[in-house]
């Protein structure tokens, strides 16, 4: 083990800031020069092919012989999802997407031998097709602030030193050195973070009851239990930049006085376990883990703990009794963790996001990020956008943004011109939140008026052909699954809900059935012993709220105008518009549409299986839903 100083530290970084200053484009670009090729390594990433492309470069780059110059890194970033397998090359900054193994011979011939980018894989700007060739001049990457995200495409997230290089490990050298606990406390207060798990309580207070309860043994745990479908916020920071958190872990056991940690990380998130686990090795290496770090003789150690999937166990307390190795489940609060938490001592529990902000609030002090944001909510928030939106990915901006601006300047919009009809915050005990609402800020006070909560930043976009009812029947089958059955209201509740919500999707609505989910939403959000219970019925309710009339259609007429509901729709073909392409015949699995070439087709309602290819075949809007 080589147990480094703190004169050790900045000399580590000092070493780095070579490498550093040509991924951020301070040396002059030259043909000769150094280039640094930094492929995204995401989950995201290697699920679009980007190993089979890293190879490929790999490979050319030895066949060139320019191993010399060209240093070939895979960092964790899934930013622009939508157009992996991506990379940046720097000095120049040019950023090259959708690429294939193939492509690997014409970056490295053209671009790093001849010092000319290669122009057709560029991102190209979908209203202009104007090629774009750096990343923070498109719109998706501009309109950001990257906080939590400020390393994305510029460190190996395997290695330590390329994290040091970009300050990591100065913040926990300050907070164990230079300034005390209370100092420490005082500047997330000052910060206004806000927890960024769900429940956005201010972290400083939490900290703060945690380090003035009693006791010489207390714990910091981080949430990595990320279950909420469409989020990946969490999973993308462990993959990306690992040793923040750690960091962010190291000033909160300074904070409280604790010297054992565990990251509670989801056993479906491989890549991110393993890189967490690199880099707790290599902190350990170099004595910033461990006994006596940085010579401050303050003493702190973690682990990761696998948990099974269970989404219950995002719950602070479930997570707890999961550590200790019960089922888990919530417990009866108070007493809060702050008093009584992991093996009943004193605890606190912060979620990725929150954790990775914690340093640089320390280094550049809580003012600094106070001033981003809003009043009530200080930062920024990192959202994982998905759904019917052109550009789905990560994003990261200042609390205080309107969803309008998110959705539409950043997403790009939604695909082929449909009419935008909701979107999903707050994951699957989250609201939907309406058109006529898009102007409502990113704030947790703002959001939470809408019925819907700010969660840990899962952001499903739905469109005119997304069905509320439908909606709203998906994520209360889901959190009937991954309820922990413990108390009444949440067990039945929440099976009662599904069942006269599937009633309703298949034809079965009855009159006083919305009545009846509104009044068993009520019971459940009031009487639930845990969030998961207290937040479950908001699906139904701002579903309820905003699109009452989808639910009466789908009850008195008997009627789904999206066409998602299989009982209460099917499928005409219009004779005055049909023109006789044979298109919707050729697809028809069933064969259930005939008809001449040139002439109106029909098609057999006792053969069809509402299964929709017809409907996304024709181009003439000949297939309509009745």
């Amino acid at each position: 083990m080589r147990r480094i100083t703190r004169n050790q530290l900045n000399d580590i970084r000092s070493r780095g800031k070579k490498i550093l200053d040509i991924r951020l484009g301070k040396v002059p670009v030259t043909v000769d020069g150094e280039k640094h090729v930094m492929i995204c390594g995401g989950t995201a990433s290697h699920a679009s092919g980007s190993q089979r492309v890293r190879d490929a470069l790999k490979n050319e780059i030895e066949n060139r012989g320019l191993v010399h110059r060209c240093k070939l890194v895979e960092t964790g970033n899934d930013a622009f999802a939508t157009l992996a397998p991506a990379l940046v090359i720097y000095p120049e900054g040019i950023y090259y997407v959708q690429l294939t193994p193939e492509d690997a011979a014409d970056i490295v011939s053209q671009h790093l031998i001849d010092g000319k980018p290669v122009e057709r894989l560029f991102y190209r700007d979908p209203s202009t097709d104007t090629p774009i060739p750096r990343m923070m001049d498109i719109p998706y990457f501009a309109h950001q602030t990257l906080v939590t995200l400020r390393n994305y495409t510029l460190i190996d997230p395997e290695n330590i030193d390329d994290a040091i290089a970009r300050d990591a490990y100065q913040a926990a050298a300050k907070a164990l050195i230079d300034i005390t606990s209370e100092e420490i406390i005082a500047e997330l207060k000052t910060s206004g973070l806000r927890g960024r798990g769900g429940a956005g309580f201010p972290t400083g207070l939490k900290w703060e009851f945690a380090a003035q309860s009693k006791g010489d043994t207390k714990y910091v745990l981080c949430n990595a239990d990320e279950g909420d479908p469409g989020a990946f916020m969490d999973r993308s920071v462990l993959e990306a930049d690992p040793h923040a958190v750690l960091e962010g872990m190291i000033i909160a056991a300074k904070a409280i006085s604790a010297h054992q940690g565990y990251i509670y990380c989801r056993a479906e998130y491989p890549l991110a376990v393993k890189r967490l686990s690199i880099a707790i090795e290599q902190a350990r290496s170099y004595g910033l883990l461990g006994t006596d770090i940085l010579g401050s003789g303050f003493d702190f150690d973690l682990e990761i703990f696998q948990g099974a999937g269970a989404f219950v166990c995002g719950e602070e307390t479930a997570l707890m009794t999961s550590i200790e190795g019960k089922r888990g489940m919530p417990r009866q609060r108070p007493p809060f963790p702050a008093h009584e938490g992991l093996w009943r001592k004193p605890t606190i529990l912060n979620n990725v996001e929150t954790l990775a902000n914690v340093p640089q609030i320390i280094l550049d002090g809580g003012a600094w990020y106070a001033k981003m944001g809003t009043e009530g909510s200080t930062g920024t928030k990192v959202f994982a956008l998905s759904g019917k939106v052109n550009n789905s990915g990560l994003v990261e901006v200042p609390m205080g943004m309107p969803l309008k601006d998110i959705i539409y300047s950043i997403g790009g919009g939604i695909p082929k011109n449909k009419r935008f009809k909701a979107v999903q915050l707050g994951g699957p005990s989250g609201g939907c939140i309406p058109s006529e609402l898009l102007d409502t800020i990113t704030d947790y006070e703002a959001i939470t008026r809408t019925g819907a909560i700010m969660g840990s930043g899962g952001m499903v976009v739905m469109d005119e052909d997304n069905c509320m009812v439908d909606i709203a029947r998906f994520f209360m089958d889901f959190l009937k699954e991954e309820s922990c059955g413990k108390c009444n209201p949440c067990r039945e509740g929440i099976k009662r809900m599904l069942e006269i919500l599937t009633d309703i999707c298949e034809g079965q609505g009855k009159e006083g059935d919305i009545e009846i989910l509104e009044t068993l939403g009520t019971v459940i959000q009031e009487f639930s012993l845990c969030g998961l219970g207290q937040t479950a019925p908001n699906p139904v309710l701002s579903t309820l709220r905003y699109f009452r009339h989808e639910y009466e259609d789908h009850i008195l007429e008997h009627r789904c105008k999206a066409g998602v509901c299989k009982a209460l729709f099917h499928y005409e073909i219009d004779e005055e518009v049909c023109n006789g392409c044979h298109l919707c015949a050729l697809r028809c699995p069933q064969e259930a549409i005939t008809g001449e070439k040139k002439k109106p087709h029909l098609l057999d309602q006792q053969k069809c299986i509402k299964c929709g290819i017809c409907y996304d075949a024709c181009k003439f809007d000949a297939i309509v839903v009745r």
